[in-house]
């Protein structure tokens, strides 16, 4: 299997070379991702010290990461909750209709 090409991204005013198996567009999607997040963290500080907000960035992205988690997870509880109460209706709905016929 050949390697992927490097593609050359921008983020925070710094270009890196990056290789993934994924398509390119996609890199360049999470390197503006990346960068909007940069920027928007950057407005809200006094510092210009670009590692210091790299990693309040990247705060900001597992924050959200670790939310969408624990949203998903409680909407898998709930399906899973409400598919079992739908197969004891149906479970006790055919128990009656056996007994009735």
């Amino acid at each position: 299997m050949a390697k992927a090409e490097p593609i050359t991204i921008e983020i925070y005013g710094e270009n890196y070379n990056v290789r993934g198996d994924g398509d390119p567009a996609y890199l360049g999607e999470l390197a503006r991702f990346v960068d909007t997040r940069m920027h928007d963290v950057a407005s809200q500080l006094s510092t210009a010290d670009p590692v210091k907000i790299a990693i309040l960035a990247a705060l900001n992205i597992a924050d959200d990461l670790y939310r969408t988690r624990k949203r998903q997870q409680s909407a898998a509880e709930l399906w899973m909750e409400k598919t079992e109460e739908l197969s004891e209706k149906i479970s006790r709905s055919l128990v009656e209709t056996a007994k009735r016929g």
